[in-house]
């Protein structure tokens, strides 16, 4: 399955800077340095009070921001919430809700771009079937996809295992971000997981890594080799 030609590969990975203050956090960007020029930031580090510092801070670096809130509230206020963050100058925004709140959001997104977020990686059949979800995991991500490009949006937020299903059943627009990537064999709570290769193969556009880096005994190195493997995933 083929991924958009056109994104430079070095910023396919996505960082997840998941640590839960600003002095971790810019640590981490210093030992990553040019190994890493996309970052996630998400709902741990927006509690340590230095969520916007952070990202006008990686701006000005020429890096990439993805903020990860997964908004969910009053279409209204999500709306506006995604109107604050795009005038940050941040590149993703995520948002978990219904259609209307979807619809809010891609209407108020400025130069940022909307992922939907279909089914998080940490849920199997057996969680969404416990959720109330009657219906299977690879339809309930496609059914979400197409809601979401019709209603504006630019993407969704899946699983790598159902990357393969969105791209032969929606717009070759649409953009396939990938969390749960695992260069070994998995044992934390991510249940839908899968390789850099894997994922690429299946169809992604990015794919988010954070604990194979973050906890490595050498971060800057194992980024660079999930940098390598990306590129090699891309070009066969």
């Amino acid at each position: 399955m083929p991924t958009t030609p056109t994104i430079d590969a070095h910023e396919r990975l996505i960082f997840a800077l998941d640590v839960p203050d600003a002095e971790r956090a810019r640590a981490l960007i210093r030992t990553l340095g040019d190994h890493v020029s996309h970052y996630k930031l998400g709902l741990e580090l927006f509690l340590s009070g230095a969520y916007f510092e952070l990202a006008d801070e990686l701006n000005a670096a020429g890096k990439r921001v993805f903020a990860d809130l997964k908004l969910f509230d009053v279409p209204a206020t999500v709306g506006r919430a995604v109107a604050q963050l795009s005038r940050r100058g941040v590149d993703f925004i995520t948002v978990h809700g219904q259609d209307a709140m979807l619809a809010e959001a891609a209407a108020n997104k400025g130069h940022s771009r909307i992922l939907a977020v279909t089914a998080l990686t940490s849920l199997d059949q057996g969680d969404l079937e416990a959720l109330g979800f009657a219906c299977d995991v690879a339809d309930l991500v496609l059914s979400r996809a197409r809601r979401a490009l019709a209603l504006g949006c630019d993407g969704v937020v899946s699983s790598g295992l159902e990357a393969p299903a969105l791209r032969a059943g929606t717009d070759p627009a649409l953009v396939v971000v990938c969390p749960g990537i695992r260069p070994v064999a998995n044992t934390d709570d991510q249940k839908r997981t899968l390789s850099v290769e894997q994922a690429f193969a299946n169809g992604a556009d990015y794919i988010v890594v954070g604990r194979p880096i973050r906890d490595a005994e050498d971060p800057a190195a194992a980024a660079e080799t999930i940098q390598t493997q990306i590129r090699a995933a891309i070009d066969t």
